[in-house]
């Protein structure tokens, strides 16, 4: 029990120098012009103090288990005969990583709701989670070939540049967040201490250079995927508009055909 509370103290400071002066803006600014009611205030300071909690726990709990226990992982199946398992291994835990990640949990939220529902919470989720499971058993692949990481990061990133040309600009801001986002402390925290310790036990590897660089894949993968998702909806929207257009100049046909018809019909003409 000792050893999970060990360093605890220097935790509950760190998190509270984190979270002090978005409180005290806060604070600031409800003096100032926010005036919001005291009891919506008081809903508002518990949430704070709930969130403070949350993250002493869960930093805690990276400290003495995540980190550990990705290192140990990657020592174990580093040193294994059969490493070519890493690279499905790596898939299965990027996906569940940045499933379970809680600043992906607030970007799709907050994605869906600005966009009214047009963009479903539930895609995102599912579109960011591939993306990482692909760049982190990429990450393996490399690991494991021992190449460096630019035969990655350059084409990448030019094909990020390509496709943002050519998808609506809501979606270009969404897939550069969810890079940023992706790269949270669950992806973070547990990935990176798993490639460092399998880096660390294959001849001719450095933990240094070889075990860092798949933080910048996983910040790279969900941009590719959501502007994939992006090029998607586009052409969706275009087949939607072009059967609109279809079904507006067949209901103008019709309409001009039944005004000939009675034309026709009227006496006199």
């Amino acid at each position: 029990m000792t050893v999970l509370f060990e360093g605890f103290t220097k935790t509950m400071s760190d998190m509270l120098l984190a979270l002090l002066p978005i409180v005290i803006i806060f604070l600031i600014l409800q003096v100032m012009s926010l005036r919001i009611s005291r009891r919506e205030m008081k809903r508002i300071l518990l949430g704070f103090v709930i969130t403070y909690i949350g993250l002493v726990f869960f930093m805690q709990g990276v400290v003495v288990a995540f980190d550990p226990v990705g290192a140990h992982l990657g020592e174990v199946i580093g040193a294994s005969p059969r490493r070519w398992l890493l690279i499905p291994i790596g898939f299965i835990m990027g996906f569940l990583t940045a499933y379970a990640e809680p600043s992906v949990r607030v970007m799709i939220k907050q994605v869906e709701e600005l966009s009214t529902g047009a963009i479903k919470a539930k895609v995102m989720l599912n579109v960011i989670s591939i993306g990482i499971a692909i760049a982190v058993s990429l990450a393996m692949v490399r690991l494991l070939a021992g190449f460096s990481l630019w035969w990655y990061l350059i084409p990448g990133y030019i094909i990020v540049l390509t496709l943002s040309r050519f998808v609506d600009p809501v979606f270009v801001g969404i897939a550069f967040d969810n890079g940023g986002v992706a790269t949270g402390p669950m992806c973070t925290t547990f990935i990176l201490s798993f490639s460092v310790g399998i880096a660390s036990v294959i001849e001719g590897r450095n933990p240094m250079l070889d075990g860092f660089g798949v933080v910048a894949l996983i910040a790279l993968a969900p941009i590719l995927t959501t502007l994939a998702l992006g090029c998607v909806y586009k052409g969706k929207r275009r087949q939607e508009q072009r059967l609109q257009a279809e079904q507006e100049a067949q209901t103008t046909d019709t309409r001009q055909t039944n005004e000939d018809e009675k034309t026709l019909d009227t006496p006199g003409k």
